[in-house]
Formats: C-alpha cells, structure tokens, sequence
C-alpha cells in the first residue's frame, strides 16, 4: 500500500480510535509499535545460553536457524508490520497481601490467579478491538488484504519489549512493566497486524533509579542481575511450569506460596499508583485470597477441576497443586490437624507429591525448632 499524505492522515486517525476502542472494552491503555526488535535479541538468546529458562523448553524452540519467532513477529504471523499492545489492570481490592503471606496457616495464591483466566477474556476483548479495526481499515482501504491475530501468553512473543516500544511503561529490575501511573499489576496483550499505522515515539524513561528492593526482597534470589530472572530460582516458576519436585533448597524460602510469587511487586514502590481492577471476573473466586491451607490440600481431584474452572490454576494440575500445598504445610505453624491431613492423603498420591508430604511430616515434626517463614523484612511495613 503506498502511503500518501491522505492515507497517512486516515491512518493517524484510526490509530487515535484504536485507543478509544481499547478503553471501551477495559483496557487502561494501548500503544502501537513497530516490530524492530533487534536490540532485545542478543539479550534473550544470552539468557538462553544460561539455561535460565529452566524447564521451559518452548522459550527457544521456535523460529529458524537464523531467527526466532519470538524477536521477529513477521515469522509469527507473516505481513506483520505493528504490534498493537494494550495493558489491563488486574489486581483485587482488599486481598491483604502482606497479612496472608504473614499468616502460615493460609496460602498465598498470587493476585492474577485468584479470579477467572485472563487469557479468556483478554484474548476476547482483544480479538473485538482486531475486528473493529479491520472493519474500518477495510472501509478506508478496500483493495487491502488485512491479516491481525490476538495474543495473550499464548505464542512466542516479546511481550514486554513490545509494551516499552509501544509506550506502557518500562521493564524494571523485577522484569515486569512498570508504569509511573499505574505501577505494574496488569495483564499485557497484543495485536499482530500488517496494517501500518502510526508508531509510538515516545518511549519511557526508566525511573528505577538506584532502587533495589525488587532484587532484595526475593525470597529464593531469583535475580542473579538486575533486569534478569533466573527461573530455575523463581516461585513463580517453581509452583507452576515446574513438573517435577521443588528443590529441597527452596521449600522453606517459598512459605505459604502455592501458587506464584508477588513479592517483588508488592515491594515496588510504584505501585503506590496502582488502581485496582474494575473487572468483576478478577475477584477471587471459593475464598482462594484467603483459604486456609489444610482446607485446599484436603480437596479431591474432582473438587479441583469444579473449583478451577475457568481458572488459571488449573495450568498446575491437581498432583503440582498438591505438592505445593504440601511445601506449605510443612513451613505452617506445626499443628495436629495438619501432620492428620498430610497423613490421610498421602497413600492417594503419587511417588512425587509423597516426597513433598514426608518432607512436611518432618517439618511438622520439629515443633520447638524456630522455622523462618522467609518473609523478607521489606515486606512487612506493606498492607
């Protein structure tokens, strides 16, 4: 398509819409990119070369020889010229962070999962917002082919490098987006399209500073260098892509974590301008902000799946789920109930999950040793 000074005018302007439609269905903000992500490249492919991907073997099994998918969205959708990234608020209001992760009889589910799957209804917001502007583009230019696909975690894309070219914030030291307005708990997604409209320029200063309490407050010093995750270290990692056991090394530092990790944002102090979520689908669903944890590891299979649906939770399985309620049982304050429900389940699961319940027994066991809940002293001044 050869861009006149009319065509560029129509352009400029169905870009404004594209925001317009973005904050109609939910999203807080949108930016548009090109795809140049040559500089990022070399650092992905680096922190490949470390293994710090940990078992995520699908994070450098796409593209060719000489390129990735993943740093090169033409590969992914062919034609694609910009990325339309949108970002969109997920955190519920009242869900006592700090207060649950200081109570060890209660598991901490990290904020994004406690609601409905994002992924669902992104992806759906998403693919309206594509149909919008296919619909005007196609009216603006009717002898153009139009080619857009929505993405919500679920294909190898850069996604935050996006969201900083197309202006939502920057990559902390956390490797999160952080926005100087509205902090950094929200979804990022985006929009492959070969339509060529106008690119953000205006990218954002970083504004970390000589701030480091991300790095200090981990739990299990996942963050070998500012700006990069060592995912063989990370929670997150460990209570949900993991498939196999937790490291002995690790199952105290994680606590009451059964589910993600969201210490390095509840320390943050940009998230002071965070907003909660104006989204009802986010609210925690079965008191999943504050259940106890004795009462989700006494759940069945069958209760799971019931009480999972549409969830996130669900991408750990019943068997993972287990062994992670099993790690914080054994780091809980030691208590009878808890050493007869470790008991009681463990002939019903697998050799796996039995190793996790003998490590707890043997916590549990210890009642007069002090057991350190790991809770970093950063944290402890947040609400």
């Amino acid at each position: 398509m050869t861009i006149t000074t009319d065509t560029s005018a129509a352009l400029k302007q169905l870009a404004e819409q594209v925001q317009d439609w973005g904050r109609e269905l939910g999203f807080q903000q949108v930016g548009i990119a090109d795809i140049d992500l040559s500089r990022h490249e070399p650092k992905l492919q680096q922190w490949l070369a470390k293994g710090y991907n940990a078992g995520m073997g699908w994070m450098d099994a796409h593209g060719t020889v000489t390129q990735s998918m993943r740093s090169h969205p033409s590969e992914l959708l062919p034609g694609t010229l910009r990325v339309i990234s949108a970002r969109m608020d997920y955190l519920p209001a009242n869900t006592e962070q700090i207060k649950i992760l200081k109570d060890g009889t209660k598991a901490y589910v990290s904020r994004y999962a406690l609601g409905r799957d994002y992924h669902k209804l992104i992806r759906k917001r998403l693919t309206t917002l594509a149909k919008k502007l296919e619909t005007a583009a196609a009216d603006l230019f009717p002898d153009m082919e139009i080619s857009q696909r929505a993405f919500v975690d679920s294909a190898p894309v850069m996604e935050r490098p996006l969201a900083e070219k197309a202006g939502l914030g920057w990559a902390g030291k956390h490797t999160l987006i952080i926005n100087d307005k509205a902090g950094s708990w929200f979804f990022l997604g985006e929009i492959f399209t070969n339509i060529p409209l106008p690119i953000n320029v205006d990218i954002p200063k970083n504004k970390c500073g000589d701030c480091t309490a991300c790095l200090k407050v981990c739990p299990t010093d996942a963050f070998p260098e500012p700006y990069t995750v060592d995912a063989n270290r990370c929670i997150s990692y460990l209570t949900i892509e993991n498939q196999g056991p937790i490291p002995v090394e690790f199952r105290e530092p994680i606590g009451n974590r059964v589910f993600g990790c969201d210490d390095c944002q509840a320390i943050c102090p940009w998230n002071k301008f965070a907003q909660f979520t104006q989204e009802n689908d986010f609210s925690p669903r079965h008191n999943l902000d504050s259940s106890r944890l004795v009462d989700l590891f006494q759940w069945t299979e069958a209760e799971f799946l019931k009480n999972t649906e549409g969830s996130a939770l669900r991408r750990a399985g019943y068997s993972n789920w287990l062994r992670n309620l099993a790690v914080g049982l054994g780091n809980a304050p030691s208590s009878e109930e808890i050493i007869e429900a470790l008991k009681a389940k463990r002939d019903d699961t697998n050799e796996m999950v039995q190793e996790h319940i003998d490590w707890a027994l043997t916590q549990q066991a210890q009642p007069n040793k002090r057991r350190k809940r790991k809770i970093k002293s950063g944290l402890d001044s947040r609400t």
